[in-house]
């Protein structure tokens, strides 16, 4: 693996390995770029990963200290952890389930489409599906998606198959084993999937698309990339012109390094890259960098969402196959007659045992919840995953009260649910508990959101510099040699899961950066 000396300040750095950096760094690197990657987290593989809920979260999720605040229940149920996301070479691509859908047209205009909601900050996208839509086509190639490119669906599990027949009982037309980037056949050097269960662990199988056995050796195989795996980087530098020229981190040894940039590009999901955009203050940028909008860290988006576990007379053993290879998209649609604007999908899912008691009703206890926990083995489920609408006081800060063990400010997340957020959420519920009912549920959960693994729009893409952070190629409006490169750039956040809208627009982003290189633009 090629490495690059401290002072050398002709590389890209890009902080942060998940689906945006991951994906960045290798389309640099392919067009001759040179990168350096800095990862805060370990170096895991197919070999390391292992099978147990637990073992798996204490291995690759980010379990640094963070607070929250606000009305929504994560703030009382899991306080130091509101967001499911990774510290781990391949970022939360070790740890997402692959449902890889497009954003639709009307997402990428809500503010036209829905209109002015009370209370809500919506903005539309400055670019189009029409222009992401061969950005799309390529990250579905890369990822291997299945039902693109010639790509068989997966099969259908036990759980898949009630939630078809509930699908079917109700009137919906869209179902199927969905859009994944699991390999259903052999393919690009990796296996296809096993059905083993363990998706929101590391795929031992590599099997699920991560940057982590995909982009970032492919990237390195160049002789162009560097990858620094424990490297946690705690500010970003400037020059008097107010261009970035490099970032100071902390090495795995603990020691502070210093690394000379042309451009540098953050990519630590959306709570830690405004966090790190913060503590870039200085005399120049006494708000932080990229924040002359006042909107670095605002507009924090989760998605709507809620699970529904129903319990049947006879097995179904939901853990056994693909966790996520199940949707509906017929609730996709804007339709205000429905009480909200935007849509959600239902999407399949399961939890093992462990989990299952954490987070089926958190702090609960008594009959409902014993008995779905005995009735393990018969259980099926389905999540609500649908478009929040941003709103400016819900953000990122810094919590000047709570230091990391690098002793930097935390990062504190506020958040409320929008009035249409809870009535998209309720009408899902009764959505999953009708499928359910109607192919005989015995009875049903409705289970309140998770630690949330979808992060997003703390530094919206805009038009205009004075409604967001960066523009259209997610680069800052206030300082030209500084990128945005991963889910927080996001202007209102769709009901589709997000991590290919954010490969597409890593792909993108990588061209943009090459011609501005090239140009001497930057």
């Amino acid at each position: 693996m090629r490495t690059f000396a401290h002072d050398d300040d002709s590389a890209v750095v890009i902080v942060g390995s998940g689906a945006g950096g991951g994906t960045l760094a290798n389309e640099l690197a392919q067009k001759g770029i040179g990168v350096v990657l800095l990862e805060a987290g370990k170096q895991q593989s197919t070999a390391s990963f292992v099978n147990d809920e637990w073992g798996s979260f204490e291995q690759l999720a980010w379990r640094d200290p963070r607070t929250s605040s606000g009305s929504f229940r994560l703030a009382r149920d899991f306080p130091d952890l509101p967001a499911w996301v990774c510290k781990s070479v391949g970022g939360t691509t070790t740890h997402w389930a692959g449902a890889s859908l497009r954003f639709r047209a009307h997402e990428f205009k809500a503010r036209t489409t829905y209109g002015a909601l009370d209370g809500a900050n919506l903005l539309d996208w400055p670019l189009t599906l029409e222009e992401l839509a061969p950005y799309y086509d390529r990250a579905e190639d890369k990822m291997g998606v299945t039902r693109t490119h010639g790509i068989p669906g997966l099969p259908g599990n036990n759980n898949f198959k009630v939630f078809y027949n509930g699908a079917k009982k109700l009137g919906y037309k869209d179902c199927h084993t969905g859009h994944m980037a699991i390999n259903s056949r052999p393919r690009a050097g990796r296996a296809a999937c096993r059905q083993l269960g363990f998706c929101f662990a590391g795929c031992k199988m590599g099997a699920k698309w991560s940057t982590l056995y995909t982009e970032i050796p492919a990237g390195i195989a160049t002789g162009k990339l560097e990858l620094r795996a424990e490297c946690h980087v705690s500010r970003i530098e400037h020059d008097a012109r107010g261009q970035v020229t490099g970032v100071v981190y902390f090495d795995a040894a603990g020691r502070e390094q210093r690394q000379r940039a042309r451009i540098v590009c953050v990519a630590g999901n959306s709570l830690e890259s405004p966090r790190l955009l913060l503590l870039s203050a200085s005399s120049k940028y006494p708000d932080g960098l990229a924040n002359s909008s006042g909107k670095v860290g605002r507009n924090y988006m989760r998605h709507t969402s809620g699970s529904v576990f129903a319990r049947f007379d006879e097995p179904v053993h939901f853990y056994r196959g693909t966790t996520m290879a199940g949707v509906i998209t017929d609730e996709s649609r804007h339709d205000p007659t429905r009480g909200f604007a935007a849509g959600y999908e239902l999407e399949t899912i399961s939890t093992g045992l462990p989990f299952a008691a954490a987070f089926l009703d958190p702090g609960a206890w008594g009959p409902e919840l014993t008995a779905m926990i005995d009735g393990y083995a018969n259980l099926a489920g389905l999540w609500v995953v649908g478009e929040d609408m941003p709103q400016a006081t819900n953000r990122i800060t810094l919590d000047d009260t709570v230091t990391d063990h690098f002793g930097l400010p935390v990062a504190h997340v506020h958040f409320d649910d929008h009035p249409n957020d809870v009535a998209m959420r309720e009408h899902g519920y009764r959505q999953g508990r009708a499928l359910y009912e109607a192919v005989g549920a015995r009875q049903v959960m409705l289970t309140p959101p998770f630690p949330s693994s979808h992060n997003l729009g703390t530094c919206r893409m805009s038009e205009k510099p004075a409604d967001g952070v960066v523009n259209r190629f997610g680069q800052a409006h206030d300082i030209p040699n500084l990128f945005v490169s991963d889910g927080s750039q996001f202007t209102t956040g769709g009901a589709e899961n997000p991590t290919l809208t954010i490969v597409a627009l890593a792909i993108r982003q990588a061209e943009h950066i090459a011609a501005q290189m090239t140009a001497r633009a930057i």
